[in-house]
């Protein structure tokens, strides 16, 4: 059978006050319809349906700030579906007669507002909530949406990543909306808890950290978890299967967890143990670990199409295939190494556009080809060197500025492919061959502590890189970043740039969801 949830402690002290509360009937007297009841209400609309990505451009909603989410979500093993209450916390900016959330692919049952009903519509990927009163703006709330879903649901996307004996979530970039409905863009990041329900013989885990296991009437346990810094939609896990967290010390006091297959335990640990090492080095170049913790996820599934990358880094616990990790260090250190960096650059500072996905990818290409380097592993060129990959990917530059268009302006089709990665990394090397290694490092950690926590553009990058340099870098990013043609290198004058043929090859394309071009694969 399935099992409704309810509201627990965690949630309630997430919510506070406010999920108690109603609009002030004082700014909203339906008595005689007075002329300052009625401007009020002609004063308010319907809140924008999109917050205008270059990219995805009907992803997210404006009028609103989203403060907090709590799920609250119970897994039927029998059925394998899954029922939900995400309960959001927000923060108007506007009058407000109507709002919206992304979401697709979820059962609607019911949907509050200040605790009062509302009635609601979905419309494409859009659920339009109609409150009972006009939201004023600067006003705090909040929305509590009862709803099922369908891992298995065949939809356009989707992040459930189904098991069998459970499911992940995948949603990266724009598929959180098919697990909770949500403000699904990386600029709106929010605080997490989490309440998860299962069968006891499985467990139930999300990101952040465990604060309550309840044991519960009908062979139940549920689980809930809190994130101690705000999450981007897109960086959100949850996970149901039947796991063991193995935990172990990392680096000056950092705990680390691993969310384990119990049958793959035991052949997943040389992968696991590598992870104090990768943090200690990661730390001695951009700082200390952003989160209260990091692990690994190896998905409990041998399906090569259940997710369509090799790992993940949804916040706090980067998502694997399992399989990958079975691999000697040397064939997974790098890409180990990726997936970490997005701590720092993706998750504690996240795009504020899509189109700055190369901060993302870029930088953790480039921190994991030097990892790769400095333990003498061969690229998949079969090169020693950052310099040596850098003058081999220098030598493409003008192919892939045509068939994929600059470093950082993608569009949906090609968002995800080597022009992110392998192109970021080379927009990283140029800066840190004209400015110098010292004050390459000075600007990556001003970067990551001023915009920790938050969502950060391209043009703050530059910004705080002209900065700590001493001088207006704009020009000269501006070009490696949006030119159509390949800039002179830095100190290596001899380096040349093939001239554009339709017979070479382009970079790889995303298709089908895939995004796996990371060069330290």
């Amino acid at each position: 059978m399935r099992y409704r949830t309810r509201l627990t402690a965690p949630a309630a002290a997430l919510l506070g006050t406010a999920a108690a509360t109603t609009l002030a009937p004082a700014a909203h007297a339906a008595s005689g319809g007075t002329s300052g009841t009625a401007s009020v209400k002609d004063a308010a609309a319907p809140g924008p349906e999109t917050l205008g990505d270059p990219v995805y451009p009907s992803l997210g909603n404006d009028g609103y700030r989203v403060d907090a989410y709590h799920l609250d979500l119970a897994y039927d093993a029998t059925t394998k579906l899954v029922d939900g209450t995400a309960t959001l916390r927000i923060r108007t900016t506007q009058d407000l007669s109507r709002l919206s959330l992304d979401a697709l692919g979820l059962d609607i049952r019911s949907v509050r507002v200040g605790g009062r009903a509302a009635t609601y519509e979905l419309v494409d990927e859009k659920l339009r909530i109609t409150p009972s009163r006009t939201l004023p703006a600067q006003t705090r709330t909040t929305i509590c949406v009862e709803y099922g879903a369908d891992p298995r649901r065949a939809l356009t996307h989707t992040a459930w990543v189904p098991t069998t004996d459970g499911f992940a979530v995948c949603p990266q970039p724009n598929s959180a909306h098919t697990v909770f409905p949500c403000n699904d863009h990386p600029v709106d990041k929010a605080d997490f808890t989490f309440r998860i329900t299962v069968p006891s013989t499985l467990r139930g885990v999300a990101s952040g950290t465990l604060v309550r296991t309840e044991t519960l009437d009908g062979d139940r346990t549920a689980y809930s978890y809190r994130s101690r810094s705000p999450i981007a939609t897109e960086l959100v896990q949850i996970t149901v299967g039947d796991y063991v967290v193995k935990d172990r010390q990392g680096p000056n006091g950092l705990p680390l967890r691993d969310v384990v297959p119990v049958a793959r335990a035991e052949a997943l640990e040389p992968a696991l143990a590598l992870t104090p090492g990768l943090v200690t080095w990661l730390e001695q170049r951009l700082g200390a670990y952003p989160f209260e913790t990091y692990g690994l996820l190896p998905c409990n599934s041998d399906d090569p199409a259940a997710f369509d990358f090799t790992g993940l880094e949804t916040q706090t616990l980067t998502l694997y295939k399992p399989n990958y990790l079975l691999q000697a260090e040397r064939f997974i250190g790098s890409h180990m190494m990726h997936e970490l960096v997005h701590s720092y650059f993706g998750n504690s500072v996240s795009p504020g556009t899509w189109a700055d996905l190369w901060l993302n990818e870029g930088h953790a290409d480039f921190y994991g080809l030097l990892y790769r380097y400095e333990r003498g592993w061969t690229d998949s060129l079969g090169l020693t060197t950052m310099e040596a990959r850098m003058k081999n990917t220098y030598a493409r530059g003008d192919q892939w500025r045509r068939t994929s268009g600059p470093v950082a302006a993608p569009n949906e089709a090609n968002l995800f492919d080597s022009q992110r990665y392998l192109g970021g990394v080379l927009v990283l090397y140029a800066l840190r061959e004209f400015v110098g290694e010292a004050t390459f490092g000075a600007i990556e950690r001003t970067f990551l502590d001023r915009y920790r926590n938050a969502s950060a553009t391209t043009e703050n990058y530059i910004s705080v890189a002209s900065e700590i340099a001493g001088q207006d870098l704009s020009g000269f990013l501006r070009d490696w970043l949006y030119g159509t043609t390949t800039p002179r290198m830095p100190n290596h004058p001899d380096w040349t740039v093939t001239p554009v043929t339709t017979s070479l090859v382009a970079p790889q394309n995303r298709t089908a969801g895939h995004h796996d071009n990371s060069a330290t694969l």
